[in-house]
């Protein structure tokens, strides 16, 4: 339609999936045949191809109605195909929005579970970027906690009290800084959590913010020995642990994952498998499309392979924290 209209503006009014949706567009309306259209194998070609190698797009900008994922200030987006139980990240400079609109009004007639689902949408953004390991990246990682630590308390507070504009300001802004580049320069990053949850929804059909919190702890405790001292740092900066006498570095750690695990638990939001009423019978399927997508070298050091992320699946099944 696009390109049988010559449209050369669009205005992505949504959320996550309708922003990302619009970049998808913009940047594959560009792959055209003879006859002006654009075929459905080149626009999946481009998509298993991160977009990365789109040379032009059309312009868009954005009216955001869900604070979650961060999309109306990135270049980046993720798309599901249905028919391939395939949901793959892309990303390309020219996807980014020319403006964005935030009015936090607009967030007001938001069913609670979005509401929720936006504030761990963000939480885990932050998280993917943040737990780490240390590289003296001083004002990525305060700013980082801070942001952890404004969607922990505002989550409590929208929960308790809706109707609070002022509150829905502060998780709308918080969710755009979550994902905007700012606290992922120069730090290494994560993702292993985002990949694994990608390929529940596309199998699940399970709402993208419920997927990450399922994986998160399991992410969290599976790793646990190569994100120690930021998780320990997560635990004393965010959730004020302070370890004592009696408490080795592995009791801070598993009270700080506990912690995080009933903070979803609050918002209404699953921590385990069980949860979603799915058990070990989802992980098979789930292990297989993450080697048809080639997500076989996952994390901060390319090192989550697929036992890896079987063994975080399992610890998934059900929440140790139950």
């Amino acid at each position: 339609m696009v390109n049988e209209h010559n449209i050369d503006f669009l205005l992505a009014v949504g959320g996550g999936s309708v922003i990302d949706g619009s970049k998808f567009v913009a940047l594959v309306s560009s792959l055209t045949e003879d006859n002006g259209a654009v075929s459905r194998d080149k626009a999946w070609e481009a998509l298993t191809s991160y977009c990365k190698n789109i040379d032009s797009a059309i312009d868009l900008g954005a009216v955001l109605t869900i604070p979650a994922t961060g999309s109306e200030m990135n270049s980046g987006g993720v798309v599901n195909h249905s028919e391939r139980q395939a949901k793959l990240p892309f990303g390309n400079p020219l996807a980014f929005p020319k403006f964005s609109i935030l009015d936090p009004t607009k967030t007001l007639t938001l069913p609670k579970r979005q509401v929720m689902n936006g504030v761990a949408d963000a939480f885990v953004h932050v998280i993917e970027q943040y737990l780490t390991y240390p590289v003296n990246a001083k004002v990525q990682d305060a700013f980082a906690e801070s942001l952890l630590k404004i969607l922990i308390e505002e989550g409590a507070t929208v929960k308790a009290d809706p109707e609070n504009l002022e509150t829905r300001k502060n998780i709308m802004w918080t969710a755009t800084m979550a994902l905007n580049g700012l606290i992922g320069t120069g730090v290494p990053q994560d993702w292993t959590t985002h990949m694994i949850g990608h390929e529940l929804t596309s199998l699940h059909a399970i709402d993208h913010a419920r997927t990450l919190t399922i994986v998160l702890p399991s992410v969290m405790r599976e790793l646990k020995d190569s994100k120690k001292d930021k998780l320990l740092q997560y635990a004393r900066n965010v959730w004020n642990i302070e370890s004592d006498a009696s408490q080795n570095d592995d009791d801070v750690i598993e009270a700080a994952i506990v912690k995080t695990e009933n903070f979803f638990r609050e918002l209404g939001l699953p921590v385990s498998l069980a949860d979603a009423e799915l058990d070990e019978s989802a992980i098979d399927p789930i292990i297989k499309q993450l080697e048809a997508h080639k997500m076989v070298k996952l994390g901060e050091h390319g090192k989550n392979d697929l036992a890896v992320s079987r063994r975080i699946l399992q610890r998934a099944v059900t929440s140790k924290a139950s």
